[in-house]
């Protein structure tokens, strides 16, 4: 499906940058999928919910640096 957009230049280059992209509609459509990739992410963490570990700072230091 064709539309037409206006977009800021500058925003466009630095999208291209931090995405990787050279043309308009790749871009375009990188963004696309990040901003739903992060949707998806963000509702898989809240219906994953928070798990209580009982574990100190120093624990998972200890368990950080035993790797």
């Amino acid at each position: 499906m064709r539309r037409t957009v206006v977009i800021d230049d500058e925003l466009l280059d630095e999208a291209q940058k931090a995405l990787g992209t050279s043309g308009i509609r790749e871009t375009v459509e990188a963004g696309l999928r990040e901003a739903i990739r992060r949707r998806r992410l963000n509702e898989l963490r809240q219906a994953l919910g928070t798990i209580d570990l009982d574990l100190s700072l120093e624990d998972l230091w200890r368990m950080r640096d035993a790797d």
